[in-house]
């Protein structure tokens, strides 16, 4: 039991590590989009710090098989949303993000929603689901799957808009969660045939491939990695990451408790611990702020030497010692209109302080002083 708990949290530490890695690693590369996917593939696979946050990764997946096999499923996906304490710390030292006071309260929250969790676990400890109907997989994934993808697509059309609010990304968060969230489901029952294959690989293997579980893999394993990666390219991932751990949790874990038919603790003390603190993850969740304060007009401006070394990509290069700047050229109309005499009408004008539209000037006739009685 307590080996299911050490996993997990080192899953936690593992996934953390990961996502800030390739959020640092994406905040170098040119900007990404899901439509076209090879491109974005390419550019990942070409980066060796992404490539790193991909290796702690897949380490993450290895210990969430662990913990699938000795904890029960609601239980697991408590102890999971305690990543947004440490992905907090973790994006405020190695990326500078700054959360905002409502998500440092939330962080507490989440540590009092993990403490309830644990405490919900007896000693004599809960025993894991084992096979879940195939239907009933289906059933429950299919529609996951397609509002996932609907989501995320409302959420590109949005951050397109002129004139919208700067978005934390709630929604990418949601979108990327329901697809986790049926990836945790695979992951669950694939974890169910590992004793098979240590034992009888082959007839295990086949076994493993009647099922829908490879399959739910490999498609959310393909678009989880184009749809978090552009996302999380483009928001923060102090919020991005924790919403979408605590989606995937709370979906796995109420579907996930009925699909593969775990009971929840009969007494009734950790009974309501259990349901406590999935409720309370669920209302931090809610809390969260779905859009970042708009910048301050009144803020004051770049000084033209900081907007040309920092705003400019390619900011022209220094003159060499002695060199003076190139003159460009004046046009031949005003070369002609330059060298040509002002007209006539122009110096009769300013002798006269008249003009030929508008009549004398009157400065050019004062007025005549009158006559005293």
């Amino acid at each position: 039991m307590w080996w299911g708990v050490a996993a997990a949290l080192l899953a936690n530490a593992l996934y953390s590590t990961g996502f800030v890695l390739e959020k640092r690693a994406l905040s170098r590369l040119p900007a990404v989009s899901v439509r076209q996917p090879a491109r974005l593939v390419r550019l990942l696979l070409g980066s060796p710090l992404w490539f790193c946050g991909a290796l702690a990764l897949g380490a993450g997946f290895a210990a969430q098989l662990v913990v699938y096999r000795t904890l029960p499923i609601a239980a697991a996906q408590g102890i999971f949303v305690s990543g947004l304490v440490l992905l907090l710390l973790m994006s405020t030292v190695l990326l500078g993000e700054q959360p905002s006071g409502r998500e440092r309260y939330a962080s507490g929250f989440i540590l009092l929603a993990l403490l309830m969790v644990v405490l919900s676990l007896g000693e004599g400890g809960e025993q894991p689901g084992g096979e879940a109907p195939a239907a009933l997989v289906l059933l429950v994934s299919l529609p996951a799957l397609a509002t996932g993808l609907l989501l995320f697509a409302a959420a590109e059309r949005r951050a397109h808009r002129r004139h919208r609010l700067p978005t934390t990304g709630i929604a990418y968060g949601v979108a990327v969660g329901l697809l986790y969230g049926v990836s945790s489901l695979a992951i669950k029952g694939v974890s169910g045939h590992l004793p098979a294959l240590a034992g009888r690989p082959v007839p295990a293997a086949l076994a493993l491939l009647a099922t829908p579980y490879p399959y739910l893999l490999l498609c959310t394993g393909c678009c989880g990695l184009v749809l978090s990666q552009a996302a999380l390219q483009r928001c923060r991932a102090s919020l991005l990451v924790p919403v979408c751990t605590t989606v995937t949790s709370v979906f796995t874990a109420v579907l996930g408790t009925l699909a593969f038919g775990e009971a929840l603790p009969a007494a009734p003390l950790p009974l309501a611990l259990r349901l406590g603190g999935s409720l309370l993850a669920v209302l931090v969740l809610l809390a969260l702020p779905a859009h970042d304060p708009s910048p301050d007009p009144r803020a004051p401006a770049k000084s033209p030497s900081t907007a040309s070394s920092h705003g400019s990509p390619h900011p022209d290069p220094p003159l060499p010692h002695g060199s003076q700047p190139a003159v460009r050229p004046l046009s031949r109309a005003r070369t002609l209109s330059a060298s040509q005499p002002p007209s006539r009408t122009t110096n009769w004008s300013q002798q006269h302080g008249t003009s030929p539209a508008r009549g004398p000037h009157p400065a050019a006739h004062p007025p005549t002083r009158q006559e005293q009685p």
